[in-house]
């Protein structure tokens, strides 16, 4: 619905990293769970935010200083 909304979705998924894992296994629940949480989303911003190639998130993240993430405690498989 807004910018603000779409740069706090975008800004989460670059920085929890369990998050980030959640959204490459499952983006539909993922967006979901956004929207049962408040975070108003256009089905335009939903479609582009799904079109985003899942490699981009992870990239990205790699370069955001560490004390600025959320590091996930799950077992790596």
């Amino acid at each position: 619905m807004s910018q603000r909304t779409v740069e706090l979705v975008i800004g989460r998924l670059l920085t929890d990293e369990e998050l980030r894992h959640r959204f490459a296994c499952d983006p539909i629940a993922t967006i979901a769970e956004f929207c049962e949480r408040g975070f108003e989303l256009t089905r335009g911003e939903i479609d582009a935010l799904l079109q985003i190639d899942a490699q981009v998130w992870n990239q990205t993240a790699e370069r955001i200083h560490p004390r600025l993430q959320r590091s996930s405690l799950r077992p790596v498989k």
